[in-house]
Parts: structure tokens; C-alpha cells; sequence
């Protein structure tokens, strides 16, 4: 359902030129799994999913999201995903019901294909009681299940998550984690973005670590374990985000030697 191949990105910086902020990135996410990239802040994450929901166009590579290139097709892989981050605000004067309608409307959902869609959202993900509320009254766990209905409405075949729990208290995550597994049950295709090692073991089947635009390792947890000979994720991770560092330290060293 994705495949990245050898995918890049990288922004003009007027003081340092052309800054590499993806390099060389290769996955695939099969249907029905939850794929997770794992890495620490700055890693590379963000980029490479905004670059698979066409909000960015890479500098190279290749990535196919449902069957649609990401860049030849953009408004096709844009009708197939659903992409929600942390970051994704809610409209503050409309109620939890008129924001998710306005985006089905976007989708093209004619009224009444839209209206059962939501009836049944909000019975799933228990938002009867403050359908009706203003996102600016809301709580944070509230608003959270706004973005989750927003970002499915159109029933889209795959979901990426960025760091949909990013700085939520632990009950609100361990709702959005317990919603996210739910929509793999149902089916869909998910790419969850991450710098939890708990929500990797929880959620997905297989892992790519990513660290200075790169992917250090990929594939499933416990085969990374045997791999690289590390008793948990956290070990794993430390190890390769202090190896990538050491070499990237050493070749800095090369191209400023004298």
C-alpha cells in the first residue's frame, strides 16, 4: 500500500546552502499492518510523511501511497489517505459536528453518504455527548477524537499518523493507541510515526529506525533484536542513533581535515 524507494529531501538554508533533511529513505508498508518509524525529534519523520501526504515534493526517490504516485498523481493519493499529526488544529468556533461534516465535505461526500458515515464515527469514537460542543470548549482528549473522525471520515484505505500523541496525558494516549489499533482491525494501512518505544511495541509489525534522514534498520521488532543482538527497543535504538552519530562525526572530521 506504500513503497518508498530512495526517497530525499532537502531546503535551502541561505547560510549553509542545501541541507539534507531526508536521505535515501526505502520502505514498504503492507495492507493491513501498522508500519512505524521510529526516531528521536529532527530524525526525519515529519518530512518523509509530509512527503507521502504531497504536502512536499521530494528533492528524489520514488513513493507510491494506494497505487498513486506522490508526485505524478497527488490529488488521487490525497482521495486515499487519511494523515492527522500533533500539530493538527481544530477550528475553534465550529462544533465537533460541523468541523468533521466540512471536511467530508471537502472529500465530496454527498449529504446523506455523509451524514450516516458520521452517525457512525461519532458512535465509535463515543463523541455524542459534546457532538454539538465548540471545539474551543473542548478538552484535549476531545479535540483529539475530532482529529481522529476529521482524518477518517472519507474512509480513506490508508492513515498516517505523525506523533498523534505527542504531549497528551496518558489516558488520552492510551485512547488514541487503543483507536489506531481498532482501524488496523477494520483494514486499513497504517503508517504511525513515533520516538516511543512503548507505542512501537504496542502497535506495530514492523519498524523502520530513522536518525539524520536515514534509515538505520528496518523490520520487525523482534527481528531487529536478533539482529543487532540487543535485549529491548530502547537498547536498539540508543545503539544505532550513537552509531549513526560516531559516523557522521568521523566524516565530518575527513571533510574538514587539512
Amino acid at each position: 500500500m506504500i513503497h518508498v524507494e530512495n526517497l530525499s529531501k532537502s531546503f535551502l538554508d541561505y547560510q549553509r546552502g542545501w541541507v539534507p533533511a531526508v536521505r535515501g529513505v526505502s520502505f514498504d508498508c503492507r495492507p493491513g499492518e501498522i508500519f512505524g518509524l521510529l526516531g528521536p525529534n529532527g530524525a526525519g519523520k515529519t518530512t518523509t510523511l509530509r512527503i507521502l501526504s504531497t504536502v512536499l515534493k521530494p528533492t528524489a526517490g520514488h513513493a507510491v501511497v494506494a497505487g498513486y504516485d506522490v508526485v505524478e498523481q497527488p490529488q488521487a493519493v490525497r482521495r486515499h489517505i487519511g494523515y492527522m499529526s500533533a500539530s493538527t488544529g481544530i477550528y475553534d468556533r465550529m462544533t465537533a459536528w460541523e468541523f468533521v461534516e466540512y471536511f467530508g465535505r471537502l472529500y465530496g461526500l454527498s449529504r446523506e453518504a455523509l451524514r450516516d458515515r458520521m452517525e457512525s464515527i461519532f458512535d465509535w469514537l463515543k463523541m455524542n455527548d459534546f457532538r454539538d460542543l465548540l471545539c474551543s470548549k473542548m478538552s484535549t482528549g476531545m479535540k483529539q477524537k475530532v482529529s481522529i473522525a476529521r482524518t477518517v471520515v472519507h474512509d480513506p484505505p490508508v492513515l498516517i499518523f505523525d506523533e498523534p500523541t505527542s504531549g497528551l496525558d496518558v489516558l488520552v494516549q492510551r485512547s488514541v493507541l487503543q483507536k489506531i489499533l481498532e482501524l488496523r482491525d477494520m483494514g486499513k494501512t497504517i503508517l504511525f510515526s513515533t520516538h516511543s518505544m512503548h507505542e512501537v511495541s504496542k502497535l506495530c509489525q514492523r519498524v523502520a529506525i530513522i536518525h539524520r534522514g536515514a534509515v538505520q534498520a528496518a523490520g520487525s521488532p523482534r527481528d531487529l533484536l536478533d539482529r543487532f543482538a540487543q535485549p529491548d527497543l530502547e537498547e536498539l535504538f540508543f545503539t544505532l542513533v550513537e552509531k549513526a552519530d560516531r559516523a557522521a562525526e568521523d566524516a565530518d572530521a575527513v571533510a574538514t581535515a587539512p
